[in-house]
């Protein structure tokens, strides 16, 4: 297996300087697609063409991620945000196009359809649950398993082309690398007055919490300092850090099942880099390896 150099091709191809002076753009989906790459290098079929397939659709994954970053607030803006808001606009479609660039100048055409495909499955399944979170009919459960479906399927569209064992345990082991990137975002969401909105502890305490709580979350009249004593009385951190604990064990008992030592070593530096984005304060994390 050559070098992994994703996340510097993936840089190199998204850099743009109105996007780099205007706008933020969303972390890459690199357990994701270190995974890919990981596994495509493993296929005789596809070697040769594994950096390409894992750089395109980590340029697709940018762009709906830099989509879903904009804000649909109608309220007025100040200049700078409404530049930021139109440059996410068109970065999304700027990544988009690089991927339709780099596959059709490699002549894989049929590549260009099935991740085309993959994209209008996914922009199905936002819709869905969208059109179900703006009328509160969603548990927490719903919500995370929704928000895992969404990261792992353009990823899972590759099953196609793998073969033999690996090809039967890549959904399950993209579905747990998903969880857990899944989990580690809604931690960092649920310790945000701005990005609490939505999110899975927002779900869990519509769902638990007392008629008061649950009337303050869907009029938005939540305040910043209510935020903590809310996390501690529903123990969120520590449900989204046991979700977290669930992934990682299912992820290291399925790599122990490949037949392949690389692939093994690989899904293993994946699960330690999960742990290690905690804090150190959850040491029983470590006891899993």
């Amino acid at each position: 297996m050559t070098r992994y150099r994703i996340p510097e091709m993936t840089k190199l191809h998204a850099r743009h300087d109105m996007i780099d002076r205007h706008t933020e753009l969303p972390p890459l989906a690199e357990p994701r697609a270190r995974m890919l790459y990981a596994f495509l290098s493993q296929q005789r079929s596809v070697k040769e063409h594994s950096e390409l397939y894992t750089l395109v659709v980590t340029l697709v994954q940018l762009g709906m991620d830099t989509h879903d970053l904009i804000d649909t607030e109608t309220t007025k803006r100040s200049e700078a945000d409404m530049r930021s808001r139109q440059l996410k606009v068109l970065a999304g479609d700027f990544f988009s196009a690089r991927f339709y660039q780099l596959l059709a100048d490699a002549g894989q055409i049929e590549m260009i359809t099935k991740i085309s495909g993959a994209v209008c499955e996914v922009n199905r399944l936002k819709v869905n649950l969208y059109t179900r979170m703006r009328s509160l009919r969603l548990t927490a459960e719903e919500y995370f398993k929704q928000a895992v479906q969404l990261r792992s399927e353009l990823f899972q569209h590759f099953s196609g082309i793998l073969e033999g064992a690996v090809a039967r345990i890549w959904p399950e082991l993209l579905q747990d690398v998903s969880r857990c990137e899944v989990v580690l975002e809604e931690l960092e969401r649920s310790e945000s007055i701005d990005k609490f909105d939505k999110s899975w502890a927002y779900w869990h305490v519509l769902q638990v919490g007392t008629e008061e709580e649950r009337h303050r979350l869907a009029s938005q009249t939540l305040e910043s300092g209510e935020l903590p004593a809310l996390l501690h009385k529903y123990d969120i951190r520590a449900l989204l850090t046991a979700k977290l604990r669930q992934a990682v064990e299912s992820l290291r008992s399925g790599a122990a099942l490949l037949d392949s030592d690389k692939l093994t070593s690989e899904l293993s530096a994946i699960a330690d880099s999960m742990v290690s984005k905690l804090s150190s304060g959850m040491p029983a994390l470590n006891e899993t390896r």
